[in-house]
């Protein structure tokens, strides 16, 4: 049972819209200059066969300018309406844990991308949308380029805003042979940051 004041008409719809306002339509995400995965399809399988991912998991990756893998981390999402900031605030607690901030360099130097795994097919949701507002502010904030966000359903996956997919790996098909290209090992240097530098190149 729950105790307290129901909100008013009016608080709810101001709600309503403020989280409206956290999602980016299709027309929105592909006029944003997202840059293109070279090639989507190893990505996809990469991370696939890495996290195993089940429906309402999310797959955040960074990759660097040769589009090898970085880190990545996985997370599920909370059974809770679809909201940009919520989904920003995940996606950069993940990224504050697997991967030092670029927020010195001018341009940023590395990429992150964001596979999300659920039920339906592979057209546009706000979900989706939300999904793409939080992953667009959360490189903002972390110093790092907006990179591809990608659908993973029993389709198949889809480059959202690109146009580009297939139909392996899908939701709940077994991973594929091969996996995401990651780059040599990273340096020992000692302190807090190489061990967050070791836990990433771990993962």
């Amino acid at each position: 049972m729950t105790f307290g004041f129901a909100p008013s008409s009016a608080a709810s719809l101001s709600a309503s819209d403020a989280s409206a306002n956290r999602l980016l339509e299709p027309a929105e995400w592909a006029a944003a200059g997202i840059p293109l995965l070279r090639n989507p399809r190893e990505v996809v399988s990469g991370l696939h066969a890495r996290h195993r991912p089940g429906p309402a998991t999310a797959i955040v990756a960074v990759l660097d300018a040769d589009e090898r893998l970085r880190a990545s981390a996985s997370f599920t999402r909370r059974s809770a309406p679809a909201d940009g900031w919520m989904f920003r605030n995940a996606l950069l607690a993940q990224l504050r844990r697997i991967i030092p901030h670029d927020l010195r360099r001018r341009t940023p130097a590395r990429t992150a991308v964001l596979l999300y795994c659920r039920e339906g097919d592979a057209r546009w949701t706000e979900e989706d949308g939300a999904w793409m507002w939080g992953l667009r502010d959360a490189c903002t904030l972390h110093g790092l380029r907006c990179g591809a966000y990608i659908t993973l359903t029993d389709d198949g996956w889809q480059v959202l805003g690109e146009g580009r997919g297939g139909r392996r790996p899908s939701l709940g098909s077994a991973p594929e042979p091969f996996a995401l290209s990651e780059g040599p090992p990273l340096p020992r240097t000692g302190g807090a940051a190489s061990d967050v530098l070791r836990r990433a190149a771990a993962r």
